[in-house]
């Protein structure tokens, strides 16, 4: 089972969680996409536009967004970051609210960048087209 995780390409702190969870994909179960790549857009036609300022997983069909997205991603991770799964325990208003917070001053706190990210031919078979 893969785990597709569409992102803000142009996004610094975006961009930072993917090579964080790049180099701890020791399964190999994520796949990723900018946001406003073409395969990105053809995805979202789907999806509530309130939805897309934020990370989109998509696994097992199913579509997760704000905090339940970076719930599913913690939950596929290896080793000791499977225990910040326990955040699910917050209310999801609050888990959203605080994800939401994050979300609207990201580029403020860890700017952007002119184009999203090239991925280099190693890392090529992670990102979707």
């Amino acid at each position: 089972m893969k785990v597709v995780i569409l992102f803000d390409g142009v996004c610094n702190l975006c961009n930072g969680v993917v090579q964080f969870l790049i180099k701890r994909d020791s399964n190999d179960v994520f796949r990723f996409a900018a946001l406003q790549s073409q395969l990105g857009e053809r995805i979202t036609n789907n999806i509530k536009q309130s939805n897309l300022d934020s990370i989109i997983v998509i696994t097992n069909d199913k579509v997760y967004t704000r905090s339940e997205a970076a719930l599913q991603i913690i939950k596929q991770m290896d080793g000791a970051w499977r225990f910040l799964y326990l955040l699910r325990i917050i209310p999801k208003p609050l888990r959203d609210h605080l994800y939401d917070m994050i979300a609207r001053n990201r580029s403020k706190l860890f700017g952007q960048r002119e184009t999203c990210m090239m991925p280099t031919p190693e890392l090529k078979r992670k990102f979707l087209s």
